[in-house]
């Protein structure tokens, strides 16, 4: 049985290789979102809300066009909520996350002034906002540790076997344990890049090498 220091050891070294293996590959889009309109936790919030059971391209597009109309949670409530479902419309379940958003948008106005809460209790008790999204708010909004658990890292942690967990919140409390602090989001935001980009599946203990291995044929089949 492998010893949690000696997973942890394995997480670093992890770390490091995916650093240079998802080197150019395509961004989450929560990264892209903070990239293009500055660190602003309301639009990460509805970025990730569209980002629900859907690729990222598809969601990353919709919310520009959303942005277009409003920035802030009084602006976007006032926006009518058949335009936000025309802006939205092919992230799917389209009607239902405008009708989140708005709701989301008024719940902040009435019980935050207006703005996003930087705690997962208080994020969590907003109606639409599941543990996912208020990790990744906190992740990425605010640079506040958070462990962020996609259908990507709960797959990729047990083929590595840094986990052997049956759903998401298991592997989340159990990633907890094994990657260090400091690592929360990092670690998050570069599996789910990975996961994003590579489609070949991994193996228990897999190295550093074999990741960046797996990386450069990936990239070698994609510019053939």
């Amino acid at each position: 049985m492998e010893l949690l220091a000696d997973k942890q050891k394995r997480v670093i070294e992890l770390i490091k290789a995916l650093r240079q293996a998802t080197k150019g590959m395509t961004e989450p889009a929560s990264v892209s979102i903070v990239k293009e309109y500055g660190r602003d936790p309301f639009l990460v919030l509805v970025a990730c809300i569209l980002s629900l059971r859907t690729r990222d391209p598809v969601s990353l597009a919709a919310s520009h066009r959303l942005f277009k109309h409003a920035k802030t949670p009084q602006k976007l409530l006032k926006v009518p909520i058949s335009t936000v479902e025309k802006e939205i419309h092919s992230t799917g379940f389209y009607r239902q996350k405008a009708k989140q958003i708005h709701g989301i948008c008024k719940a902040l106005i009435e019980r935050f002034d207006g703005k996003v809460p930087q705690t997962e209790k208080e994020l969590s008790s907003i109606k639409g906002i599941g543990h996912k999204t208020a990790a990744l708010v906190l992740a990425e909004g605010f640079r506040i540790p958070a462990m962020i658990v996609d259908t990507h890292v709960h797959r990729i942690a047990n083929q590595l076997g840094l986990v052997h967990t049956k759903t998401p919140a298991q592997t989340h409390r159990e990633l907890e344990k094994v990657v260090p602090k400091e690592y929360w989001i990092e670690f998050s935001r570069l599996v789910v890049r990975w996961g994003q980009n590579i489609r070949q599946p991994l193996s228990f203990k897999t190295t550093s090498a074999e990741i960046i291995k797996i990386a450069k044929e990936a990239k070698a089949k994609k510019n053939k």
